[in-house]
C-alpha cells in the first residue's frame, strides 16, 4: 500500500508545477502536450488524458482560439477532426515545459538524491502511461 505521503508529494508536486505554465492553464498545457505527442484526434486526447469530451472540447476551443491549436477536417470522414499544434502553440508548451523543468530541478535539488529521484518520475510516468492504456482497453 502506497503511504499517504506519496499522495501528498504528488498533488503538492503538481501545484508547484501549475504555477510554472504561464500562459497556460495546467488542462490546456495536458492537451498541447498531447497533440504535441502526436494524439491528433481530441477522442485520442480524451481517453489519454481521462477527461470526457465536453472538457476536451472547451480546451481544444479555447486553445484554437488563442492561435495554439488548430482544427483541421479528416479527408472521408467527416465527422472526424484532427488536431495540430501551432508554432504559437508550440513555442507556449516549451516556454511552460521550460519553467516547470527548472522548478522540478529546484525541488528535486533538496532531495538526498536528486538523480535517482528524477529517474523514478520518469518510471512513474511510464506507469501512468501504461495504467491509461490498460484502462483504455478494459
Amino acid at each position: 500500500m502506497i503511504d499517504v505521503e506519496a499522495v501528498r508529494a504528488v498533488a503538492r508536486l503538481s501545484r508547484i508545477l501549475e504555477r510554472e505554465c504561464g500562459e497556460l492553464s495546467m488542462a490546456h498545457y495536458r492537451v498541447l502536450a498531447a497533440v504535441a505527442d502526436g494524439d491528433e484526434r481530441a477522442s485520442r486526447v480524451a481517453r489519454r488524458l481521462a477527461l470526457g469530451k465536453p472538457a476536451i472540447s472547451a480546451s481544444v476551443e479555447a486553445l484554437c482560439r488563442r492561435g495554439l491549436l488548430t482544427r483541421e477536417d479528416v479527408a472521408g470522414d467527416q465527422r472526424a477532426i484532427t488536431l495540430r499544434i501551432t508554432p504559437s502553440g508550440a513555442r507556449a508548451l516549451r516556454v511552460a515545459e521550460d519553467a516547470m523543468r527548472e522548478r522540478l530541478d529546484a525541488v528535486l535539488a533538496h532531495t538526498k538524491r536528486p538523480a535517482e529521484t528524477s529517474a523514478a518520475l520518469c518510471r512513474l510516468s511510464a506507469g501512468i502511461e501504461a495504467y491509461a492504456s490498460a484502462r483504455v482497453t478494459v
